[in-house]
């Protein structure tokens, strides 16, 4: 498979159908302890919701709510028309998880938070093509800085749904300062 059959779309209410039968089948197939997350993890502000008791229908219907409202964003990546990947990014102020965290560029910052490639297209170039989607979307909006937060210790695919250390560095992200749980934060500017 080469990268040129990788068609990236941004997430749109009309492709929610896409996003939640990607999610219901194929993302998931060999981690399915995550299937019930549907990208909503670092929408909500951990302070007030918490995580662990949330079930599959609240964040299937979260995510429902937040696509139809433009709340939530992200990629979706396409291969002979049948969804092969996700990313979520969006503006840091769209995700109540960093709602404790103040930066002071947290205006100009996109977060590029998700990768979930199915199994058989990784290393396929699905994730470089919706990272360089997600830069391109996060500047079309007015940011001038995309942020991520990989874990370089992971090496397991299902645990490095942050996406690959490599995969940041090999776009031009920088480190940018450590973060918690082995996380480290990573910055690319947008200008």
């Amino acid at each position: 498979m080469s990268l040129n059959s990788v068609e990236i779309r941004t997430l749109t209410p009309d492709l929610l159908n896409d996003f939640l039968e990607y999610f219901e089948g194929a993302a998931f197939a060999d981690n399915p302890k995550w299937k019930s997350c549907y990208c909503q993890f670092l929408y909500v502000d951990h302070n007030v919701v918490k995580w662990p008791n949330r079930t599959a229908e609240e964040n299937r219907g979260a995510a429902c709510r937040r696509i139809c409202d433009s709340t939530m964003q992200g990629y979706l990546a396409y291969r002979d028309g049948k969804v092969v990947g996700w990313c979520n990014a969006a503006p840091r102020v769209m995700m109540d998880a960093f709602a404790d965290e103040p930066d002071p560029d947290a205006e100009r910052l996109g977060e590029i938070t998700c990768f979930v490639v199915a199994k058989e297209h990784r290393r396929t170039g699905v994730a470089t093509a919706l990272l360089d989607a997600a830069c391109a979307g996060l500047k079309a909006q007015g940011l001038t800085i995309a942020e991520a937060m990989p874990k370089p210790e992971i090496t397991g695919d299902a645990e490095n749904h942050y996406g690959p250390l490599s995969l940041f560095t090999a776009a031009g992200f920088k480190f940018h300062k450590d973060g918690e749980h082995g996380a480290v934060y990573v910055r690319k500017g947008l200008g």
